[in-house]
């Protein structure tokens, strides 16, 4: 085996990564309350190169250093930063300022009910005043948030007909009269959320609910924290690393090519 073909091949797979990533992170820069994605790269472990066919110690090869075999793929990581808020004055859109997610009862496909965490606050109101996401989820109240628990107890519901005001409590008044609190949760240890679709995260095993400090912005939604300028510099670069390594192939595949060619020679 030609150590620098396969350096080269795990450096080309290891961009193409990246770019996966980065791509994604690019699609999803318009999606409300998105948090882009980053890849990380590990070297395989370094092994004691020997000299072959060394007759200088009976029975006992030499070693000539350590070499490493490439990059192999690493981790990939979400970057929880606040994006910037945008004004809609749609009094039903909320955005967190601070850490913390809203708790919503997701249904999917198969009637299965859960509750899932997102920071995409572009919530809607049905005609039976229930506070429902974009996509007809129901969005749970403070207790239910906490306890986890994504039964219709927990759904939060409105008069459609009054005006509704919205504290930085995540309170929820009209005529004056409190009528809910809409339910937001931060977690210790953000290892334990695992991404669900687009913008929405579940909490898995061994995670921990707790009370968040965030204030809540009425008419207001937090946009992704992708930086469209930043992810288009990162591609190019993505490119040429991988066109670097493009070309270090085709240079041993043009040099072993005159190998063989000298050795029929």
């Amino acid at each position: 085996m030609v150590k620098g073909l396969y350096t080269a091949y795990t450096g080309m797979i290891n961009q193409q990564n990246r770019m996966d990533v980065l791509t994604n992170n690019l699609a999803n820069s318009a999606t409300n309350g998105f948090k882009k994605e980053g890849a990380t790269a590990q070297a395989f472990d370094e092994m004691l190169a020997i000299k072959i066919k060394d007759t200088s110690a009976f029975n006992l090869a030499r070693g000539i250093g350590d070499v490493s075999l490439g990059v192999k793929i690493g981790e990939c990581y979400t970057d929880y930063g606040q994006g910037s808020f945008r004004v809609t004055d749609n009094i039903y859109d909320m955005a967190i300022d601070g850490d913390g997610f809203f708790a919503i009862s997701y249904t999917n496909k198969a009637g299965e009910t859960s509750v899932k965490y997102t920071r995409d606050g572009a919530f809607s109101v049905t005609r039976e005043g229930y506070l429902v996401t974009k996509d007809g989820d129901y969005v749970l109240n403070q207790a239910a948030a906490q306890a986890g628990n994504p039964g219709q107890a927990g759904y939060i519901r409105v008069n459609p007909n009054l005006e509704l005001v919205v504290d930085e409590n995540g309170n929820l008044y009209q005529n004056n009269a409190l009528v809910g609190q809409v339910g937001v949760v931060d977690f210790a240890d953000y290892n334990f959320l695992a991404k669900y679709g687009e913008n929405m995260y579940d909490l898995v095993p061994g995670g921990q609910a707790q009370a968040s400090t965030a204030r809540i912005e009425q008419g207001t939604l937090e946009m992704s924290n992708v930086n469209v300028v930043s992810e288009m510099v990162e591609m190019i670069n993505i490119s040429r690393a991988y066109e670097s390594n493009q070309k270090i192939i085709q240079t041993i595949d043009s040099t072993l090519e005159k190998a063989v060619a000298m050795g029929k020679a």
